[in-house]
């Protein structure tokens, strides 16, 4: 077969015609509306799906199936709406549905800016690719085609931090701040939006709040966490025990993405995202309106003068703590954890979610010294502040009864009642937000950041009770 014969011949089927096309090979242009997250496959294949539209075929797309042998070669879309041209792939039919199967032995790709322009140099290009002079009329009229945001109308039902439920799937716009892999078989996601999460309803006190892992200040170097925003909750993102093969270093760090299908969980008494089978993603360019308005609104919030309260604090915090500097910003236990100077003083609105020890008897040592462990939490992280000595007197009082501090205690932890039962240790919490001044300090000269640890002072509980 001649040149002039193999051109006549190359030609792009409308994803409607291919529909049909069951068992056979045939060309395909189509633009990008979501990715899965690539995986291991059964065999010793690396495999992915992508989902597809053109003029013909909008909703819902027809789904395209890569094997290959590296995780590499698999594609990696830059942006929802970019345009994939795809050679010699089959049509198959599976259980009444067709999709698209691309074959590393005889299958090509090239993915391309689905912007307008006069760029129509590919970004990605598979092995056995070859581009021709006739791929650019038809990548030019998609563009032309998709115009100006013909697929947002398929980014709308998405949800914010602020609105999340536990053990619902939803789907989240959001930012990648880091991935990282801490064993073989933990890998965490971390994601953010510029929202507070709700409060993540504490158990029962079986579940050892004290002995619960702090947030990210406990799992990542204080240079990743530097980089992090210290307003709005960065969520853990993990994966699914049946996923543990994901290809996550393909996310790109920085980047705002829409993940679609992700479950919602409280582990640890903290949330979480769970990467499910189903989870689909999607990336997004920084003038999509959905990241507009993200960052429009975390901007808004950052200049408004209590925009580092915790918005579930608002329009303020509960009134049964007081400190000795009411005039002085708020700030989030983000900007504590995440302060350049190992040594400094703050005022934050934070929930204290646990006491250690329990019992009001133990609050004070042998020699009559106030030590005590508060964990405190806000949207943006966990830390344990100690009530030491005279700063602990300030904060309970002096020369309370037992009685009195069982009940300051119960309060502060939002727990009915005033008993010091096992009843009311183990009772559900709906612990007030309150405002404390908070110290950091450090034990070893040595090791300033490793031994760095952080106090309540300038703090009391009010005693009208």
């Amino acid at each position: 077969m001649g040149s002039k014969e193999r051109v006549d011949d190359y030609k792009f089927l409308p994803i409607s015609d291919a529909l049909v096309a069951i068992n056979q090979r045939v060309n395909l242009i189509g633009i990008v509306i979501d990715t899965s997250i690539p995986k291991k496959s059964r065999g010793t294949d690396y495999f992915c799906t992508l989902n597809i539209v053109d003029e013909s075929h909008l909703n819902p797309g027809v789904s395209v199936s890569f094997f290959v042998e590296n995780m590499g070669n698999l594609p990696q879309v830059e942006c929802i709406g970019d345009i994939i041209l795809l050679s010699n792939i089959l049509m198959k039919n599976h259980n009444s549905e067709v999709y698209v199967l691309y074959n590393k032995k005889y299958s090509s790709f090239a993915l391309y800016d689905g912007k307008q322009g006069s760029n129509f140099v590919p970004y990605q290009v598979s092995l056995k690719f070859r581009g021709r002079e006739q791929d650019k009329k038809f990548i030019a009229g998609l563009r032309h085609w998709l115009g100006d945001n013909q697929l947002e109308s398929g980014v709308d039902n998405s949800s914010s931090l602020k609105d999340i439920r536990a053990n619902e799937h939803f789907n989240l716009v959001c930012k990648v701040l880091h991935v990282c892999e801490f064993t073989k078989d933990e890998r965490i996601l971390f994601v953010w939006d510029g929202y507070d999460t709700p409060v993540a309803k504490q158990k029962k006190q079986e579940d050892k709040i004290e002995e619960l892992p702090l947030q990210l200040e406990s799992s990542l170097p204080l240079d990743v966490i530097r980089m992090f925003p210290t307003v709005g909750t960065v969520l853990r993102v993990y994966i699914d025990s049946g996923n543990e093969n994901l290809g996550l270093h393909i996310l790109k760090t920085g980047r705002w993405v829409k993940i679609m299908k992700m479950k919602c969980e409280i582990r640890q008494g903290m949330w979480c995202g769970v990467l499910m089978p189903s989870t689909k993603l999607r990336y997004l360019g920084d003038d999509n309106k959905h990241v507009f308005m993200c960052q429009r609104d975390y901007d808004e919030r950052t200049k408004l003068k209590f925009g580092r309260m915790p918005c579930m604090s608002f329009p303020w915090p509960s009134h049964i703590t007081e400190t000795d500097y009411p005039d002085v910003s708020f700030c989030t236990l983000m900007d504590v954890l995440t302060y350049p100077e190992v040594t400094a003083k703050f005022k934050c609105v934070v929930q204290v979610i646990d006491v250690y020890p329990w019992r009001v008897e133990d609050f004070h040592s042998p020699l009559g010294t106030c030590r005590i462990k508060l964990t405190l939490e806000d949207p943006t992280a966990r830390i344990h502040a100690f009530v030491y000595a005279e700063d602990g007197i300030q904060f309970f009082g002096a020369s309370q009864s037992t009685d009195v501090l069982t009940r300051k205690r119960n309060m502060l932890l939002g727990i009915s009642g005033s008993g010091d039962s096992n009843e009311s240790k183990n009772a559900l919490r709906d612990a007030p937000w309150v405002q404390c001044c908070i110290k950091s300090y450090y034990l070893d000269i040595d090791d300033i950041w490793g031994s760095r640890r952080y106090q309540i002072f300038g703090t009391r509980l009010v005693n009208e009770l």
